[in-house]
């Protein structure tokens, strides 16, 4: 019983101050990761493709393991576009390879995902698609305070001259940097 009681009790105190540092460290640390946005894919083939004129971001009705290969970032947006269908925001053709993990419930890969947003958004997507003939597809995928997020951009389809167009301005842009960088030195 005098083992026991060799513990002088500033010491208890001074252990238990230190663990609960340990424990907020921990939890700031944690709720920081969560709350900054993690860019998982950026679709630069739709940037090529169309004008993006405008944004919005989607939640999407996926499974566990979809969740964790879209986190290991297998997942494939080149065929991949949005569709509204009986007021729904539906996304076809993205390839979202089965979790090497998973089981016999693994999902399946191009199954049609729907997409979660506002009723007021949705009416404003479905009449700029169908009034002004633009296209709907996702431009990144990225994790924000613990879920997943969709970016999608509405879009009017580019021109082989504008194809050209935007390709000789970066390679401009490209060259100029250069030229300066090797000014500086």
């Amino acid at each position: 019983m005098s083992k026991t009681r060799l513990v002088k009790p500033y010491k208890l105190a001074e252990d238990q101050d230190y663990c609960y540092s340990l424990l907020l460290r921990g939890l700031l640390h944690y709720f920081l990761l969560m709350s900054a946005d993690k860019e998982i894919l950026n679709n630069r083939q739709a940037y090529h493709e169309y004008h993006i004129l405008d944004k919005y971001e989607a939640g999407a009705a996926l499974v566990g393991t979809e969740v964790k290969s879209i986190m290991a970032g297998r997942i494939q947006l080149k065929d991949a576009y949005v569709a509204i269908k009986e007021n729904e925001v539906w996304l076809y053709n993205s390839h979202i390879s089965p979790y090497s993990h998973g089981n016999i419930q693994n999902h399946e890969p191009l199954r049609p995902r729907k997409m979660l947003l506002h009723r007021k958004e949705i009416e404003k997507l479905e009449k700029e698609t169908t009034q002004k003939g633009m296209t709907l597809v996702v431009t990144s995928i990225y994790w924000k305070n613990g879920r997943i997020k969709f970016e999608i951009g509405v879009a009017k389809g580019k021109k082989l001259y504008d194809k050209r167009e935007t390709e000789m301005r970066k390679t401009i842009e490209k060259e100029t940097r250069q030229q300066l960088k090797e000014k500086l030195r």
